[in-house]
């Protein structure tokens, strides 16, 4: 055999043994603890647009973005978030973070090792999903949103 089958037969036997990533769902589902002990559920938003934000205490663009997002959740009465901090820290130091950088959405806690099952593992932080009213995911966003790109994809001001 030459090296290039080799190659491309060890390639297809790696890509087999891999484990499949199944598509996210149109219509995802959500359901965490928050840092103040509630449930956020996602299928409970229904009829609101929900900001659904991954983001980390070392990650500079996601504390930078903390304050137009919490700022357009409280502009936006049809407008709800949730603060996915994907971040393996201690809970404790999440909360003191929180307690820091204050927001007016509720934050939860997902580890690496157990990200939510309906969402795709954020490539790079911020990760940020617009989901519409009726549940489906209108937008990802890969980096730092502002007040303008979510009012661009709402199509509000």
């Amino acid at each position: 055999m030459t090296l290039l089958k080799s190659f491309a037969a060890l390639a297809f036997v790696l890509a087999l043994a891999a484990p499949a990533h199944a598509a996210m769902p149109v219509q995802p589902s959500l359901k965490v603890t928050t840092l103040d002990g509630k449930t956020f559920d996602l299928a409970a938003q229904r009829g609101k647009w929900v900001i659904v934000n991954f983001w980390a205490t070392w990650c500079v663009p996601c504390i930078k973005e903390m304050p137009d997002i919490s700022h357009f959740v409280a502009t936006h009465k049809n407008v709800a978030a949730i603060g996915l901090a994907y971040d393996d820290s201690e809970l404790a130091d999440i909360k003191a973070f929180v307690a820091k950088h204050p927001v007016v959405y509720p934050i939860a806690q997902v580890t690496l090792d157990k990200p939510p099952k309906d969402f795709d593992e954020p490539r790079g932080l911020p990760t940020t999903y617009l989901i519409r009213p009726d549940g489906t995911v209108a937008k990802p966003f890969v980096g730092p949103v502002t007040t303008a790109s979510l009012s661009a994809a709402i199509g509000q001001p």
